[in-house]
């Protein structure tokens, strides 16, 4: 028998490593419309596609809904996070203040860590060129926090990681239609052009220009 994909989120699961491993194709599951805002998480059901027992579905939804990706509501139970306009419109204003602070700082970087972030951008090119846009976002969302990362700066990195994953979703949706795709794939050639150079300048205005630029992309489906 074939093993399963571990890029299919419904695909059961074969592998000793539970909790984490269905906590990130829960998330996924979330990330990628599986389940959708205002949806009531069935434990069972859920737990059937997976191939695993009810315990791990509700130690996944605790840690979900501590990310704020899930709330469990009296007499529904868990309920996947549906955000208002202005939620998400707050959040990627300070999404965008945060990753400029840390392209300021990004340059600064040794040149071996700033070299694995530019490798990491030109794998995601060419999962682009492929029209992979699952597995181009899950790069795209490693890229963002290898850049915090090379900011070095521990309460900017869990500020960024907390309101990131409360956007993951809205932000995948955000690259649904191909012209925001292209779109978003220029700023991060525009980002990564930066981060060459080691123009902190550059790279915090690009950074924070492609953040807020999320908004335009989204928020049609937040309104209607």
């Amino acid at each position: 028998m074939n093993a399963p994909d571990p890029a299919d989120s419904t695909a059961p699961i074969a592998r000793t490593a539970l909790h984490e491993e269905v906590t990130q194709r829960l998330r996924d599951m979330i990330v990628e419309l599986r389940l959708k805002p205002g949806e009531r998480i069935a434990e069972l059901e859920v737990a059937r596609q997976l191939g695993v027992s009810r315990t791990p579905i509700r130690e996944a939804i605790k840690v979900l809904t501590a990310e704020g990706l899930v709330e469990l509501l009296p007499l529904r139970g868990a309920i996947v996070k549906a955000f208002s306009a202005k939620d998400a419109r707050d959040m990627l204003d300070v999404i965008a203040l945060l990753e400029e602070h840390a392209g300021r700082l990004a340059v600064q970087a040794p040149e071996d860590k700033v070299a694995e972030v530019l490798a990491l951008h030109g794998q995601m090119a060419q999962l682009y060129a492929r029209g992979e846009r699952p597995a181009y976002f899950k790069l795209n969302q490693q890229i963002h926090q290898a850049l915090i990362a090379l900011a070095d700066n521990e309460a900017l990195r869990m500020s960024h990681a907390t309101l990131s994953k409360r956007m993951r979703g809205l932000r995948y949706r955000g690259n649904s239609e191909p012209g925001h795709w292209a779109a978003a794939m220029a700023e991060h050639e525009a980002m990564m052009q930066a981060l060459a150079r080691r123009d902190g300048a550059a790279l915090a205005r690009s950074m924070g220009e492609h953040i807020r630029n999320t908004w335009p992309r989204i928020k049609g489906e937040l309104e209607t």
